[in-house]
């Protein structure tokens, strides 16, 4: 396992703190981030209903899953195998029954039947469906919303998790690039993306990549306008930007970066625009330091480029980490307005103050871990506006 059980063991600890606040005696767990950060079970099963019980009163925790699943937590797991527990095929996308009777069932046969039991309602693993069978099938429990209960524990990466994040710094850096270098008139944007894809999954030569939570975004022309469109097959032409977003990966854990390309010369106002975002990026991390909050560091952010009549709608950054698709993001603390999250070291954060719009469009950020007295950004390469204008792009420290 990659990270020691002690680890393990810790979280879970500071988890049941958590359920204690909030009068939870029994966690359901369906994130398969938050099922990976307790346990280390790790496979493409999410598509399917799993859960992990934690009970408050138990060393160990039970995971429920698929009987095809079964095997992968007896492998990537701490878990005693007594403690996975397979529900048989037939519950696998039925019109009659459903995992969640299957999961009540357990409940019940175990005693945990009358408890009061947190569920994590808002999250992409956890359906309508999923909490009303719960209901139907555990008439004397209370129910409590444990939304992001377990997000909260991660914040604050650990030794091992940092050293992670690091490797998979490192494959953001080569997988940006290859990807810049790939960028030109006449290239398709599905090549570029598959050039990256590779990159991400080889890694390097002493370690190899994982699989990222969301797919290379690789929007061009007026697609940059907009920030979540991936690629087309169509050729990028000369005067085009492209933005390239990716993250590089290492057992499940982040490091994203962004970056423009221009294809040929910049106009006046891209350089200009490409110059202030730079220049609010470079603000903010000088500014970051353990004990200030989300919010201080957005306001540095505004006060930087508003008097260039720049404004950004939305948040600036966000916490990231460990996760599964669709999303690298933590969803805890954003740096935005009004977020009072106090930074301390070993929280990890993904700045990106991008500006879109139909007009000229710029993206560029950096991941960066909070340090004893500042920050460091995890991923090194230059903060600029590429530039392709009939010179090959020369790439920094290539070999890995």
């Amino acid at each position: 396992m990659v990270i020691e059980v002690a680890e393990y063991q810790e979280r879970m600890k500071k988890t049941k703190e958590r359920m204690a606040t909030k009068g939870i005696e029994v966690l359901l767990v369906t994130d398969p981030a938050n099922m990976n950060y307790l346990t280390g079970y790790d496979g493409w099963s999410f598509y399917v209903d799993q859960i992990l019980a934690i009970f408050d009163d138990e060393e160990q925790p039970i995971w429920i899953g698929r009987t095809a699943d079964a095997n992968g937590a007896k492998v990537t797991t701490w878990l005693y195998h007594e403690n996975i527990i397979p529900y048989p095929d037939t519950y696998v996308q039925s019109d009659i029954r459903h995992p969640m009777d299957f999961v009540a069932e357990i409940l019940t046969q175990i005693g945990q039947d009358k408890r009061k039991i947190g569920v994590e309602m808002d999250n992409y693993y956890f359906s309508a469906k999923c909490f009303q069978q719960l209901v139907k099938g555990l008439p004397n429990a209370t129910f409590i919303d444990a939304t992001l209960l377990v997000n909260w524990v991660r914040l604050i990466k650990s030794p091992k998790e940092i050293e992670l994040i690091q490797r998979a710094a490192v494959i953001a850096k080569h997988s940006m690039l290859e990807g810049i270098e790939m960028v030109d008139e006449g290239v398709r944007g599905c090549d570029v993306a598959a050039k990256i894809s590779y990159t991400q999954l080889s890694g390097t030569s002493q370690y190899g990549g994982d699989y990222p939570a969301i797919v290379p975004l690789l929007p061009a022309g007026e697609r940059t306008s907009t920030p979540h469109l991936t690629w087309t097959d169509e050729p990028y032409r000369k005067g085009e930007n492209v933005i390239l977003e990716l993250a590089g990966c290492y057992k499940r854990y982040h490091a994203p970066i962004a970056r423009t390309v221009q294809i040929g010369q910049p106009t006046a106002n891209m350089k200009n625009l490409s110059n202030i975002v730079i220049e609010g990026l470079n603000a903010c991390l000088n500014f970051i330091k353990p004990g200030v909050t989300c919010e201080e560091v957005e306001a540095i952010w505004r006060q930087t480029v508003e008097k260039y009549g720049v404004t950004k709608e939305f948040r600036l950054g966000y916490s990231m980490g460990l996760n599964y698709p669709p999303d690298w993001g933590e969803h805890t603390a954003s740096i935005r307005k009004g977020d009072k999250t106090i930074l301390l070291p070993n929280m990890t954060f993904h700045l990106i103050p991008a500006i879109w719009s139909e007009g000229d469009s710029f993206e560029i950020s950096e991941s960066f871990r909070v340090t004893p007295t500042g920050c460091e950004p995890l991923v090194d390469l230059p903060r600029e506006l590429v530039i392709k204008d009939g010179m090959t792009f020369e790439k920094l420290n290539p070999v890995i």
